[in-house]
């Protein structure tokens, strides 16, 4: 950590950034944040790193969940209810199925960079450089709105700002009262077609609700019934807005990246001698980085080497995405090495980006049984190597949209059209995620 500094990146290769005409622009917004007030506290900071440690010693369960790609023009108070709401809907059936503290982590407050296949699309023979998340240049395919542009930083500072402002009104509000939660709960039920399914676990809830307030337990009387806690996190791709949000902590005098709770690096950008990795090992939030199909055992120790050193739990989450054909084959290996050398990581699973393809309607998107399928088996592969299946990360909203086919309402190809919202990778919609938590909670409980 001797040779570490916020910008000791800058000397290193980096992939998956965009090209600004203007440097000097770029240099003075990049300034111009690096003096506005932090996003996220040190404190809280180190509050979800305790809350990881927890996972990592199988004595909790991470839920991390929203939107592939925040987007500036949909910034409004119902968007970020709507998905706060459905997170706190999957928490209370988790933690009472799997008896254990559900620790929530939204993709939210910062979610604006999106790494690319490709750095140009080409549309009726026009070709522009690819859209690459509101904080870089605009989703419209136009030259103007294709070129990057510094100030949007600033912009999704602001958005950030404002969206961790009515999160945290949220949880401590009334909106995460208990109760309430398991009304929708128990709505979502009742409407559900496979509402059968579902209706033992909302009763027994609603029973335990019930019991606790005769006795005296109730929302009056107990913060954790009335509140809740939720923390944020972002794919850090743009170094230069994470640097610029990089404070050193007064208490500890240690560096903070004060843009999230918690960061992770992408599956493109995770090479041990590049940038990301560089100016993940220095910052002391807990981190997370993607994990694919083709990683090996080797690579990966060095990897958990190099950014979590002293092997302490909490530090480091492990988010895997391999898709549901690739797992059974590739996982196991891994919890293998892992477990053998001892180091102390927590296992979450991401089931979205493995199962992407492109249905015959043409819309890119994911299959609800091939999500579940993948989620399946990440639980079985922990179950047999003695390992502590960690958590799930699910890109999600709480809207109504029709981005990924099957689930209980039976979303077909000819449907996604209805509402097809995403601008990058396709969402579960808020049916399709309670039903996920229902399915998952199976898992959990016998985990």
């Amino acid at each position: 950590m001797n040779n570490w500094q916020p910008d000791s990146w800058r000397s290193k290769p980096i992939l998956q950034q965009p090209e600004y005409e203007n440097r000097q622009q770029l240099a003075e917004v990049e300034a111009k944040l690096s003096k506005y007030p932090p996003l996220v506290f040190a404190a809280e900071t180190r509050e979800l790193r305790r809350q990881l440690g927890e996972v990592c010693s199988g004595k909790g369960f991470l839920l991390q969940g929203g939107d592939c790609a925040e987007s500036f023009a949909e910034f409004n108070a119902p968007k970020i209810r709507d998905t706060f709401k459905v997170l706190l809907q999957m928490a209370i059936v988790l933690t009472f199925a799997g008896r254990c503290p559900v620790t929530k982590v939204a993709r939210m407050a910062g979610q604006y960079a999106k790494p690319r296949s490709s750095d140009y699309e080409t549309i009726e023979g026009v070709t522009l450089p690819s859209y690459r998340g509101d904080i870089i240049n605009s989703f419209e395919f136009t030259a103007e709105s294709r070129r990057p542009d510094p100030n949007r930083l600033l912009d999704a500072y602001h958005q950030s700002a404002a969206t961790l402002n009515l999160l945290r009104a949220f949880a401590q509000g009334g909106l995460a009262d208990l109760h309430q939660v398991n009304r929708w709960n128990m709505a979502f039920v009742e409407n559900n077609p496979l509402k059968e399914r579902y209706q033992d676990m909302s009763r027994r809830i609603q029973d335990t609700l019930e019991f606790m307030d005769v006795i005296g337990i109730n929302s009056s009387n107990s913060a954790t019934l009335h509140e809740t806690s939720l923390f944020t996190s972002h794919e850090a791709l743009l170094l230069n807005y994470e640097q610029a949000l990089t404070r050193v902590d007064t208490l500890t005098g240690k560096p903070y990246n004060c843009s999230a709770h918690m960061v992770w690096i992408g599956e493109r950008t995770r090479q041990l001698d590049h940038a990301h990795v560089e100016f993940f090992r220095g910052i002391h939030n807990p981190v997370g980085v993607k994990v694919g199909p083709g990683m090996q055992e080797d690579e990966l120790i060095e990897l958990i080497d190099a950014l979590n050193p002293d092997n302490d739990p909490g530090r480091l989450t492990l988010i895997t995405r391999m898709g549901a054909d690739k797992l059974e084959q590739n996982l196991p290996r891994l919890l293998r090495r892992v477990k053998a050398e001892g180091r102390n990581v927590v296992w979450s699973s991401d089931p979205m980006h493995g199962n992407t393809f492109a249905a015959s309607s043409g819309f890119k998107t994911r299959n609800f049984d091939a999500i579940l399928s993948e989620i399946r088996q990440f639980f079985a592969a922990h179950e047999a190597e003695g390992t502590h299946a960690g958590g799930i990360h699910l890109e999600m909203t709480g809207q109504h949209v029709t981005e990924c086919t099957g689930g209980a309402y039976q979303i077909s190809d000819d449907d996604l059209k209805e509402a097809y919202m995403t601008q990058c990778d396709p969402r579960l919609n808020a049916d399709q995620v309670l039903e996920m938590a229902f399915l998952v909670a199976d898992h959990l409980r016998s985990a």
